[in-house]
């Protein structure tokens, strides 16, 4: 059997990761399950999987848990520390599915222990790219990536022979608002930044899709996780969401991954690696899809993918400062607080303003992802809605 922890597990990359688990109960056994304070979906899950352990990161929800688990034989756990110790638990395999830079360090810890580390929050490769792969080095940790972009990439190069590589090619869906100006992009609601028109996920990385910001991160993750210079990362409109990236080779060959847009595939795909296990999903139906359609994206409409390649090709602590200003703005937003145009706005203000030295530890890049939140709330505290 292969022992399981996931680090957010009640997520929308939590719960699928959950529904794979739960399908093969005598293949997969449960360590750690972590949430930050959804304990009905966290005991519940942990009861399911007969899990050793259930940790919310919220301690003021900590004795709501052990409540719901009593008499269970799940132990409970509260807070930073008992996060650490979740992600440290020594699993076989663990998924890093907790938003946002609160991420990092359970990430951290994970890599920390060896075995195989699912990335699957963009942020501790973004923010602490040079480092999480530093440890890694160090503990044998095995990286594997479950953004569907990221793993379809991953699927195709063939790694024992990178510079055989000529492009790696990103696709993603444009959003909600790949069609609209600038004009009509002015009014967005939360309701329309929320609804993306193929995949069900969360309102944060939902707005970043909006914004096109989640592809900019997407392109430095890229650059983190596969031997090629980051100029030949390209990025491609495909509104079907059919394909999930490709790998161009210089003979002419191009190797693409489908899929539905389903994130239980990618997830499927590193549960088992190397081999294969299956999934509810139904077999692609090309012949139903019909057509496959590309366009180039448009960086002065969407100004965060041109933000993101700047903070890529800068380099040092230009990621994590991108990362952190956006998830404030982000937060502003889903709040009430900013407008959808303003997001990428706060996020090149705060570029401009700070400018620290390059980050060479978790905690220096803790600090500068502390000091770019701070500066882009100012900024969000002058916007008038």
């Amino acid at each position: 059997m292969k022992s399981v922890t996931i680090l957010g597990a009640t997520g929308s990359v939590g719960t699928s990761t959950l529904d794979l688990v739960e399908r093969e109960p005598d293949r997969f056994r449960v360590v750690a399950l972590t949430a930050n304070c959804d304990v009905a979906r966290l005991a519940a899950a942990a009861i399911r999987t007969r899990a050793e352990l259930a940790v919310v990161a919220d301690e003021q929800c900590l004795r709501e848990l052990q409540a719901a688990l009593a008499g269970t034989g799940v132990r409970a756990g509260g807070g930073a520390d008992a996060i650490a110790e979740a992600a440290a638990s020594g699993a076989d395999w663990t998924m890093g599915a907790i938003v946002g830079c609160a991420g990092l360090k359970p990430v951290l810890s994970a890599i920390e222990q060896g075995g195989t580390v699912v990335i699957a929050n963009k942020e501790p490769l973004v923010s602490a790219g040079d480092v999480i792969l530093r440890a890694a080095a160090r503990s044998g940790a095995t990286l594997l990536p479950a953004d569907s972009e990221h793993n379809a990439i991953f699927q195709c190069f063939d790694a024992t022979r990178p510079e055989g590589v000529r492009r790696i090619i990103l696709t993603c869906s444009g959003g909600p608002f790949r069609d609209w100006t600038t004009d009509q992009m002015r009014g967005v609601t939360l309701e329309q930044a929320v609804k993306h028109p193929n995949w069900s996920m969360g309102a944060k990385i939902s707005v970043d899709s909006a914004t096109m910001m989640n592809k900019g991160l997407e392109l430095i993750e890229a650059a983190r996780l596969f031997p090629i210079a980051p100029d030949r990362i390209e990025i491609v409109i495909h509104a079907q969401s059919v394909i999930h990236s490709l790998v161009d080779y210089v003979d002419g060959s191009v190797l693409a991954q489908l899929g539905p847009p389903d994130m239980r595939t990618p997830i499927a795909h590193t549960l088992a690696w190397p081999d294969r296990m299956a999934t509810p999903m139904a077999p692609l139906d090309l012949v139903g899809i019909g057509r496959l359609d590309f366009a180039a994206p448009d960086p002065v409409r969407f100004p965060a993918l041109r933000l993101a390649r700047e903070a890529l090709d800068a380099g040092g602590a230009r990621p994590a400062i991108l990362n952190a200003a956006n998830e404030v703005a982000v937060e502003a937003f889903l709040n009430g607080r900013i407008r959808f145009l303003e997001i990428a706005a706060i996020v090149e203000d705060t570029l401009i303003r700070y400018v620290p030295a390059a980050p060479d530890s978790v905690d220096a890049v803790l600090a500068i992802d502390a000091d770019a939140r701070r500066l882009a709330s100012e900024r969000v505290k002058d916007c008038v809605v």
